[in-house]
């Protein structure tokens, strides 16, 4: 039977696909709070590169997961522009998936109707197909053996994996993370580290990763961008030139970290002195 030549197989579907070049420009954003209006973000500027895995770090409140939520166009900004490949992002798109702190899955589906969720909506896949897509998917995160397994007898960490696995079967341009391992145990996040490298190394998505762990940040971002409080301003960038898989107990790295650290707490003082009248 010929195929309709809209039609697509699993394997042309799982060829890797340009990333995202993200262009943000001057994007300012305020909230209504019971104390007044808050200022969340003030004319951050930003680029990423095709390809690239920036981290962004800064204390609560400091508008990391606003600019996220900006980005993936499930907010709009008061001000300023965010760019996608050089459309304007004014609103959600299969192109740019989150993956929030919580995993957020359907608890009447098993692991492999969470990740088969998003795939349904393409209608040029087959049910074959879009099985055969869902199927390397788990295997990328070492789901294979629990694909029919209910959500409620997975751990944290496989919870998470199927998170993964179901913001990536889509196959978009664009993964925004926000603090996706932040609930989870030491020795989860460890593994759950160098799998995410290995996972973006070999589908070489672009990531925006949202977090307040600077060893997180430092093992996985090629920039580390902190963010100052109130309102949230990109204040310094770190580039970390480390090769990878990096393991996040090596010295090098911790180094990293303690430049990151120092610099987040120049950032704090700072913010904290009273303006001079």
């Amino acid at each position: 039977m010929t195929r309709p030549h809209d039609y697509s197989t699993a394997k042309e579907e799982l060829q890797p696909i340009a990333p995202s070049k993200l262009v943000i420009e001057n994007v300012s954003k305020s909230f209504r709070a019971s104390s007044g209006t808050v200022l969340a973000l003030d004319r951050v500027s930003l680029n990423v590169a095709e390809g690239e895995f920036v981290c962004l770090v800064g204390a609560s409140g400091c508008g990391k997961s606003t600019l996220l939520s900006i980005i993936a166009g499930l907010e709009k900004p008061d001000s300023g522009t965010v760019f996608a490949d050089g459309k304007r992002v004014s609103g959600p798109g299969r192109e740019r998936l989150v993956m929030f702190q919580e995993p957020a899955l359907f608890p009447w589906l098993n692991v492999l109707s969470n990740v088969l969720f998003g795939l349904n909506l393409k209608h040029n896949l087959s049910r074959k197909d879009r099985l055969d897509v869902a199927r390397y998917y788990l295997e990328l995160v070492g789901l294979t053996r629990f694909e029919r397994a209910n959500t409620h007898e997975l751990s944290g960490g496989m919870k998470q994996r199927v998170a993964l696995a179901r913001a990536l079967a889509p196959n978009p341009r664009v993964l925004l993370m926000d603090e996706p391992f932040a609930a989870l145990d030491a020795l989860t996040r460890d593994q759950l580290y160098g799998d995410l490298q290995k996972i973006w190394q070999a589908r070489r998505k672009t990531i925006v990763f949202v977090t307040h762990n600077v060893r997180e940040a430092a093992c996985l971002g090629d920039r580390v961008l902190l963010f100052s409080p109130h309102p949230g301003r990109i204040q310094e960038e770190f580039v970390i030139d480390l090769p990878r898989p990096r393991d996040i107990n090596r010295i090098d790295l911790a180094e990293y970290a303690n430049r990151i650290s120092t610099a987040l707490k120049d950032i704090g003082r700072t913010e904290r002195k009273p303006a001079l009248v």
